[in-house]
């Protein structure tokens, strides 16, 4: 449920997409990460730091494509918060000497040091990669085509890192238990 809850506003964007065109597109994309955000403070739930984050890109972003009437601003928008999400992983690390993955997993999972970091440095550079595959879509090809990498690529491609990651972290967790 919250990966669907998490998906909202994107599938909401690919939905007004197919049916009217990206700005109206962008507009229900705003709205719905807005009333998002609003759902989860009116019901007592904790809001995340990279919830917020991600409210202000698409506000941001999405603001310019809507008052330029320039598409190029919402394609960025997921090049940003991928570079924003790598940029903290690789912020706690070299700043606070952290591995942010192990705070945010670390009470669900027992793992050796040795492989927290390989675990924060897979995700900062898969960030890397999702920014980079972002663009060269957006600029590749065209922008029916970039929507629906958008939802279906990167949800796959997302969807197939976390199972690798959990062959190679499974290989851990059987050892201590």
């Amino acid at each position: 449920m919250k990966l669907l809850f998490d998906l909202f506003p994107i599938i909401l964007f690919f939905v007004a997409y197919k049916l009217v065109d990206i700005y109206v597109a962008t507009g229900v994309a705003i709205v719905a990460s807005i009333v998002q955000i609003a759902w989860l403070r009116g019901t007592g739930k904790a809001i995340e730091p990279m919830q917020w984050a991600s409210l202000a890109i698409i506000v941001v972003f999405g603001g310019m494509t809507l008052l330029f009437q320039d598409e190029t601003f919402i394609k960025w928008k997921p090049t940003v918060l991928y570079g924003l999400f790598a940029g903290v992983l690789a912020g706690g690390k070299l700043f606070y000497g952290r591995d942010l993955i192990r705070a945010v997993m670390g009470k669900q999972l027992s793992l050796p040091d040795p492989v927290w970091q390989r675990l924060n440095l897979a995700w900062m550079l898969f960030f890397l990669l999702m920014a980079v595959l972002n663009i060269v879509v957006a600029y590749g090809f065209s922008t029916d085509t970039w929507v629906n990498f958008k939802l279906f690529g990167t949800l796959a491609l997302t969807l197939a890192f976390v199972i690798v990651q959990g062959f190679y972290l499974g290989r851990f967790l059987q050892e201590e238990g």
